[in-house]
């Protein structure tokens, strides 16, 4: 059963329901993304590889319209749009649809990424898998859930024994930051390592143990600032990639079950 056809536990946030909404927004959004597979009217590049289609934007203003219902006074930061700032504590951080590239091939691999930040930290995180009806969501010292299930991140110990993620930037042509070494760095000291096409889902995949780490360069807040809550609240650690604190402003990260952390910095400093 799909987490938004049951009930939902009461959210400690002041009652207000923060996660509801997110996780309404999430798969409103993610519904609509799934049913207009294939059926693409419009396509921009924002750069040499990096696209947006007129999907995105519906996607997004169905998210933003549903939270502006419930807070109209919220701050709003959002991928493919800029929204007049507020005074208000609270900012939403929106991807409508992270892994667009994925999308407009087919490629079942894509999400809709919601978080809520207040003064600046992460209290309320939600990821929706249209394509498999998942929703990955969570909120501050509250756990981590996929649907109605807890999640918790894996416990290899060893990263000769662990599946490993990453993600290259759309610049990669003309990045000052290479991560191809790195990349072949994991290969060999890894048990494997995927490159699907959806940081946002990446790092759900290291909160519920499919994966037991992640990095990358070139990330925005909108791609890991759902995920940088899930991971922590599934028990797992989040860095920069050489194993100092992580904001979720900063532009790379190390995402891992904690066990293998280490490990992962003392590959990523070759």
């Amino acid at each position: 059963m799909s987490l938004h056809s049951a009930p939902l536990r009461q959210l400690s946030l002041a009652d207000k329901n923060f996660k509801k909404i997110a996780i309404d927004a999430a798969v409103k959004a993610g519904t609509y993304i799934r049913k207009n597979i294939g059926k693409i009217k419009n396509v921009r590049y924002k750069g040499e590889i990096n696209i947006v289609t007129d999907i995105d934007k519906k996607a997004e203003d169905i998210v933003v319209g549903i939270i502006k219902r419930s807070f109209p006074k919220h701050n709003i930061l959002a991928e493919e749009k800029k929204y007049a700032k507020t005074k208000h504590d609270f900012t939403w951080i929106i991807d409508p649809l992270d892994g667009t590239t994925n999308f407009l091939h087919g490629f079942p691999v894509f999400s809709v990424s919601i978080a809520l930040a207040d003064k600046g930290e992460v209290v309320t995180g939600v990821v929706y898998d249209p394509t498999r009806d998942e929703i990955f969501h969570s909120e501050l010292k509250g756990g981590a859930f996929l649907n109605r299930k807890r999640i918790c991140v894996s416990r290899t110990r060893d990263l000769g024994k662990s599946l490993v993620a990453t993600g290259f930037a759309y610049d990669v042509r003309s990045a000052r930051k290479k991560n191809i070494k790195n990349f072949i760095n994991f290969l060999k000291a890894s048990q494997a390592v995927r490159r699907a096409g959806s940081a946002a889902l990446d790092l759900c995949y290291v909160a519920c143990g499919r994966f037991d780490g992640f990095w990358e360069f070139y990330l925005h807040t909108w791609d890991t600032a759902a995920g940088l809550l899930l991971i922590k609240e599934a028990g797992g650690r989040v860095s920069r990639l050489n194993g100092s604190p992580y904001s979720f402003c900063d532009n790379e990260i190390l995402a891992s079950n904690s066990k293998i952390h280490s490990q992962m910095v003392r590959v990523l400093s070759k």
